[in-house]
């Protein structure tokens, strides 16, 4: 049994590994500048948690965990540094997690890529955990059918999301690592780009002893090593008879060009055709069988802020989606055009970091296609400076049907609610505030009635 303190215990990533090591008999202490649903979760797992960052929240005999986004000056950093005590970031304590659960015997499939690292890690563990395969993971999000990003169970598989956005992915060993793709992003940490991310994860694949790719992806393509591949062609694991219904995608599965499972998913998008073929790859790979999980797929929704419903009103739809990439924004638009119809998908944009709509910004420009309407709120910074002429207002001249609306989010929700008209499908993009949308809508709304 481990001690463990926390600094930033409520955020998404750093409350998984806080409830996957309660779960497993540890002792967890932490703080955070705010209360939230997932401190209150943790509270009641036993969790000692203090609101607000002080020297005094850290115990003299624990290991420190925090994230990047944590510096130096944070008084429990300074405090943790003068008692000498062990300082992990969040990757070393999920490397050390992974470790013990290899030791345990149980198979370590992580999830990589530039994209749909969470909703694949989220599918897979939702499936073994909905057929009784008691699986242990810890993801990068929640999975809303069993609400939670990690759990520690006693069965033979340990699903983990693995990050590449500050190269902390080359420090795990996984038994099968899945790369979904690769992309230039997090240009903040790579400044050579794509070729400093294949040097990245061509470490990573070395320290992997099966490596599954997506073949399709001319990213992955540049990439070292022998792969199970998954692709719609010319790979071991293909997707064919793809059919799209309104409510619902069906597929056959192939591998070695022999049929191997039909699915059918509510999930809209090519993109979730990609995801679900990288995790049957994974799972078949890792000796499950299909057959136990197979009717699970259908009942998965997808992850939390990944194109989910929050809200409805009036004949109008809210929902929320986590997109901050070009690639994932295109993706997300042809999903919601496809079920919806474009012209009634209303798209609001939060770009996220100066240095990556800087660094993106013509590939931006053609993200939008797929929405009738094109909103451009003000740059969510993420404590980064601002840089001049890189701001929502003038990418949103660049943009076709583009329209800039600037402020907070509540003050962008009162800007849009009277531009709105029934069967709209409002979609808020991005991974800052904008998250908020659904709700400031809905106050909004209260505050017209």
């Amino acid at each position: 049994m481990g001690k463990y303190h926390f600094i930033a215990i409520g955020g998404i990533g750093m409350s998984g590994l806080a409830k996957y090591l309660l779960e497993d008999g540890n002792i967890v202490s932490g703080s955070d500048i705010s209360d939230s649903k997932y401190v209150e979760k943790l509270r009641h797992l036993g969790a000692e948690i203090s609101i607000g960052h002080n020297k005094d929240n850290v115990p003299n005999d624990a290991i420190v965990i925090k994230s990047t986004a944590i510096r130096d000056n944070n008084p429990e950093v300074i405090r943790a540094k003068e008692l000498g005590l062990e300082i992990y970031h969040r990757s070393d304590l999920l490397a050390e997690i992974s470790t013990k659960a290899q030791q345990e015997g149980k198979i370590f499939i992580g999830f990589s890529g530039t994209h749909g690292k969470t909703t694949t890690s989220g599918l897979a563990s939702f499936v073994l955990e909905k057929a009784d395969l008691n699986p242990s993971f810890v993801d990068g999000g929640i999975i809303p059918e069993i609400s939670t990003n990690a759990q520690h169970k006693n069965g033979k598989y340990f699903i983990a999301e693995l990050d590449e956005s500050d190269g902390t992915i080359t420090k795990y060993h996984p038994d099968i690592l899945v790369i979904n793709n690769l992309e230039e992003d997090h240009l903040d940490f790579y400044k050579n780009g794509i070729s400093d991310i294949v040097k990245t994860f061509n470490q990573a694949i070395s320290q992997s002893k099966k490596v599954i790719v997506n073949n399709d992806n001319t990213g992955v393509n540049l990439l070292s090593g022998e792969f199970v591949t998954y692709g719609l062609k010319n790979a071991d694991y293909i997707a064919k008879n793809i059919t799209y219904e309104k409510n619902s995608t069906k597929f056959d599965i192939l591998y070695k060009n022999q049929i191997l499972i039909s699915l059918e998913i509510i999930l809209s998008g090519m993109h979730n055709v990609y995801n679900t073929l990288a995790v049957i790859a994974a799972l078949n790979e890792a000796g499950v069988d299909l057959r136990k999980i197979k009717d699970y797929f259908k009942e998965f929704t997808g992850m939390g802020r990944r194109f989910e419903k929050v809200c409805e009103f009036s004949g109008i739809e809210v929902y929320d989606d986590y997109a901050h990439h070009p690639t994932e924004i295109k993706a997300t638009l042809d999903a919601a055009a496809q079920k919806f119809g474009k012209e009634n998908v209303v798209a609001v944009f939060q770009p996220h970091r100066y240095t990556r709509l800087k660094s993106l910004w013509n590939e931006f420009k053609t993200s939008f296609n797929q929405a009738g309407r094109v909103i451009i709120t003000d740059v969510y910074a993420a404590s980064e400076d601002e840089i001049k002429d890189i701001t929502g207002e003038n990418f949103a001249k660049e943009i076709c049907n583009g329209e800039y609306m600037g402020g907070s989010i509540s003050e962008v929700a009162k800007k849009l609610l009277p531009t709105l008209q029934s069967e709209n499908v409002v979609v808020g993009l991005g991974a800052g505030t904008i998250t908020n949308l659904g709700k400031e809508l809905e106050k909004a709304v209260c505050v017209a009635n």
